[in-house]
């Protein structure tokens, strides 16, 4: 049985980026050598997700571009270990930082740059920009074509992003992740690949991060089996809160066979019915403050 080997590269920062460049390029050569196929770093990987607390002026000054030589390092490196890596970079781009990963394959080729759509814009991350589009790509393995999506930490909260995703064609979900992974973010991973019959896999920080603590996850989406009597456990890893970097191995083969019988995902869903979810119904926001109703109906005014 072939199994897609994905890594989460549950490590902690170095505090420059020229030393997490240098430990995220010997844990890719270590995963490979443990038999990866796709190697996950946690978010922002570039400065290790360090921007509470800071100047924000400081912080933003160390964004690195797509095409920088620290993102081309890993894209070399991926060439060289014939194995996919998702590296993640505060980037600097021409509309403002983004919260941004790179997934190149397994000859070294850009399948995707994917930036945080849903920032935490209640928080430090309000200077960020967000990302515009959620993107589907095919990936080359060893185990053949793998159509993989991404998102990235809060995304997970919104369960349209990983809805788009499936409907795009993933198959697999890679999550770079910076939060306390706790019973309920778990649960929202369960529900997204449960939901849509889709493989999800987080990498966080671990415990040694401040406001991290390892959990790292796998969910494979299939929830039943003929041959069993009720559900199964979708989890096929949980990682503690140590450093390490967490392997699991998905099965494709069990995957599809899954979902082309299956009942979840689009199998029977009705879009006509659901036309509430894109009507402009932001006179019936719900919660946070006057202000925050106003900004919300600002947003949306403008992104029409």
């Amino acid at each position: 049985m072939d199994l897609l080997k994905i890594a989460l590269l549950q490590i902690a920062p170095t505090g420059t980026l020229s030393g997490n460049l240098e430990k995220g390029m010997a844990c890719c050569r270590r995963a490979k050598e443990m038999g990866a196929d796709i190697a996950l770093f946690p978010e922002m990987w570039s400065n290790g997700y360090n921007i509470y607390n800071r100047p924000v002026e400081e912080w933003k000054a160390e964004a690195v571009s797509a095409d920088s030589d620290f993102v081309n390092a890993f894209r070399d490196l991926a060439e060289e270990l014939c194995m996919a890596v998702g590296i993640t970079i505060l980037e600097k781009h021409d509309a403002g930082p983004r919260n941004t990963m790179i997934l190149f394959d397994r000859f070294g080729e850009k399948k995707l740059t994917y930036a945080k759509v849903h920032t935490c814009a209640f928080d430090v991350e309000w200077h960020l920009v967000p990302g515009e589009a959620f993107y589907t790509v095919p990936l080359d393995t060893a185990c053949g074509t793998v159509d993989v999506g991404a998102m990235i930490c809060y995304d997970r909260e919104f369960p349209e992003s990983a809805r788009i995703l499936m409907l795009q064609g993933a198959e697999l979900i890679l999550v770079p992740n910076a939060c306390p992974m706790e019973i309920n973010r778990l649960s929202q991973l369960r529900a997204r690949a449960y939901e849509n019959m889709v493989a999800v896999a987080t990498c966080n920080y671990p415990d040694t991060v401040p406001d991290c603590n390892g959990r790292s996850t796998v969910f494979d989406g299939v929830a039943y089996l003929p041959e069993m009597e009720g559900s199964r456990d979708t989890c096929i890893l949980e990682a503690d809160g140590k450093e390490g970097i967490y392997i699991a191995g998905l099965d494709l083969k069990q995957l599809r066979e899954y979902r082309a019988l299956e009942v979840h995902g689009n199998a029977y869903r009705r879009p006509l019915k659901y036309g509430i979810l894109s009507k402009e119904i932001y006179n019936n926001f719900q919660g946070g403050t006057e202000n925050g109703q106003s900004d919300f109906r600002e947003d949306w005014n403008r992104g029409k």
